[in-house]
């Protein structure tokens, strides 16, 4: 079970409209294709999605830091060498979907090598999660009638909605016709992406309180330390770190310093390994844990449905899974299906998910 060769395939795939937040918009799925290949044949694979917006990363820098920095650093390890492998990553800084998504590919090889599902491997509470939608930027209109067709089709009942936009009204505005349009057996949360002051989330936290919201997320900058303590020190709903909290060590920073009372995690960003860590800290320290979407395709949300069916806490909450419902095509040989609100791991060895090579072969970038 030793690691031969590491690929990383850039790809693009179209969006059917664009998907619009306070820090930018996505009109494609730039992603790039992960697999490791091992000496008995095996082939893990993964997706990596750049959000350079967020974290920096561009596609075509997580294709050369995966082929000539990471690479030569895993190849010849074995599968069972985890620590070792997320120990060398960790030799640079920042990459967070590059080193995600090989770290994925690496379990998914050591799942159809052992002949068991990654979620077994993890922790295997469930086999399922419910559904979280998120609503892009648009028309209160728009964006009643896109929770509408989710909830008819897909049986999804409750929706992240993207919030920060100036003035605030605008926002406030749509998130009141979603509750009053849809009524109150949906779950609805907000998130500002860094996009309002604390003075601007206060205020609109003000005059949603009577909408019933879960949770607020990332609604001002991180780096505002004073602002955001003052935040949640005056919310009655769990804040929820997101950008603000990639690493454990964040995590820890965040909650202790007053700025946050819940985490999100992704496994686009953190893969299994350090969404392991994570989660365990999160557990230890009582906090509220959403499963997040780094916009991912099918193959990406096949990893978070893994990790997030995997155990009790991050099952609890409805996890963001379905936004590859938007994407024109994927490059699954079966497509993921939401069905009355909930989507399954797939039967099979590791993450139970295979590639169309002539797909692949259509959408790749590098040829």
């Amino acid at each position: 079970m030793k690691i031969t060769d590491v690929e990383a395939i850039p790809f693009a795939i179209p969006y059917r409209k664009p998907l619009r937040f306070a820090s930018g918009e996505v009109r494609a799925a730039e992603h790039v294709l992960v697999r490791v290949r091992t000496d008995d044949g095996v082939v893990g694979v993964a997706e990596a999605p750049p959000r350079p917006f967020t974290y920096g990363e561009t596609q075509a820098g997580i294709v050369a830091v995966i082929e000539r920095i990471f690479a030569p650093q895993v190849v010849g390890l074995s599968l069972l060498e985890r620590e070792v492998v997320a120990q060398r990553l960790a030799r640079t800084v920042s990459n967070p979907a590059a080193k995600a998504a090989l770290d994925m590919a690496i379990w998914d090889a050591l799942g159809r090598s052992l002949d068991v599902q990654v979620t077994e491997l993890l922790g295997g509470y469930t086999d399922r999660l419910r559904v979280a939608h998120m609503l892009g930027f648009d028309e209160p209109a728009a964006m009643v009638a896109e929770a509408e067709r989710m909830r008819d089709r897909h049986g999804i009942t409750t929706f992240k909605v993207k919030v920060g936009r100036r003035p605030v009204s605008l926002d406030t505005a749509v998130v009141r016709a979603l509750r009053e349009g849809l009524g109150d057996d949906v779950d609805l949360y907000v998130d500002g992406n860094r996009g309002w002051t604390a003075a601007e989330s206060a205020r609109a936290m003000k005059q949603m309180n009577d909408l019933g919201l879960l949770f607020a997320e990332e609604l001002c900058p991180a780096d505002d330390v004073l602002g955001r303590r003052w935040l949640v020190s005056r919310l009655d709903v769990p804040f929820i770190a997101d950008e603000s909290a990639v690493t454990p060590a964040d995590v820890t920073r965040e909650v202790l310093g007053g700025s946050a009372t819940a985490v999100s995690i992704k496994t686009a960003r953190t893969g299994f390994t350090g969404s392991q860590r994570t989660h365990h800290l999160a557990e230890g320290l009582g906090l509220e844990v959403v499963m997040g979407n780094q916009i991912d395709g099918q193959l990406g949300s096949a990893c978070t449905v893994a990790f997030g069916s995997a155990f009790k806490l991050t099952s609890h909450r409805a996890g963001e899974l379905s936004n590859f419902l938007d994407m024109s095509d994927d490059l699954l040989t079966e497509p993921l299906e939401i069905t009355d609100g909930e989507l399954a791991i797939r039967p099979g060895a590791g993450l139970g998910v295979e590639i169309d090579p002539d797909k692949l072969a259509r959408y790749r970038q590098d040829n």
